[in-house]
């Protein structure tokens, strides 16, 4: 029997290529007649005009969280699948939340250059301990990062579409929420209802002693507003695992000290990587087997 042709149309990572290859004939670019399955990142293109170019298309596998590329309408119409990969990541973001947090405010990645460079006396750094922390966005990942970030705070606060039955304190929009807090995270799906929501605004009511962290989608955050604040000292540093117009990065955030940045790597751990291939493969096998999906959102 032929296998099933797939479309990928994002990078993935090298092992779950090689174990969907045992299980479907791989294709890339310009969709060819017959593709019954759509594989891709949380960061993946998929709306209308290329679903119209697939009328075979039964399932679409994200390797990752990420949907706000998806054009989910069009899915629900034709009664396409759509599958993600919840929880298995869950940890591995929220750790690395806390560590660009504490990486910006105790100068880990400034320091560490520093010291290669021959250096030895630094700038002081920031207390981490004891300060007020709000999140924006408290699902999975944004539960999980306020659990870790509580010991640290002075006190911590969230916003989220609705109040949660959670210790900690409700702000009911972003703008109050960078007010109150002096560290912000932001942890909150992307799509048109956050598209821009970090403005210039809400960095002046972060402040100059504030610290932005984004694990979240890089299109939460006007970028150009957010350089411009850090170049005036209108806020005190960032922490960034993601940004507008990924993989390129502006050559400002690159030559600032007090903004550590990371390449989109909240969930990469060996430990993650391999729960997330593995749910991308269960759900397809599932689907294949005529068997209930795993882990569905449509």
């Amino acid at each position: 029997m032929p296998r099933p042709d797939l479309l990928l149309v994002s990078n993935i990572p090298a092992p779950l290529r090689t174990a969907l290859a045992e299980r479907f004939t791989l294709h890339e670019g310009d969709p060819v007649p017959g593709i019954r399955v759509v594989v891709g990142g949380g960061m993946a293109k998929l709306d209308a005009a290329l679903l119209d170019r697939l009328p075979d298309l039964e399932i679409v596998a994200i390797h990752g969280i990420g949907h706000d590329g998806i054009d989910l309408a069009a899915l629900r119409a034709r009664g396409i699948r759509l599958t993600l990969t919840p929880d298995v990541l869950t940890e591995d973001v929220a750790d690395l939340a806390i560590a660009l947090m504490l990486g910006v405010q105790r100068r880990v990645a400034a320091n560490d250059a520093l010291v290669r460079g021959g250096g030895w006396a630094a700038p002081l750094g920031r207390r981490a301990s004891g300060r007020r922390i709000g999140i924006f966005g408290l699902g999975r990942i944004g539960h999980a990062i306020a659990e870790r970030a509580a010991p640290f705070a002075g006190e911590l606060l969230y916003s989220a579409r609705t109040e949660k039955p959670v210790p900690w304190r409700f702000v009911p929009d972003i703008a109050a929420l960078a007010e109150a807090s002096e560290v912000l995270i932001l942890a909150a799906p992307g799509g048109a209802e956050t598209d821009g929501i970090v403005d210039a605004a809400v960095l002046d009511r972060l402040g100059p002693d504030g610290v932005l962290v984004n694990i979240a989608r890089g299109s939460l955050v006007d970028e150009e507003a957010l350089v411009a604040a850090l170049a005036e000292g209108r806020i005190a540093g960032a922490g960034l695992d993601v940004f507008a117009h990924e993989p390129q990065v502006p050559e400002a955030l690159k030559a600032m000290p007090q903004v550590v940045l990371a390449p989109h790597q909240g969930s990469a751990t060996e430990e993650g990587r391999a729960k997330m291939r593995a749910l991308v493969l269960a759900n397809l096998d599932a689907h294949f087997a005529g068997q209930p999906l795993v882990t569905p959102l449509i």
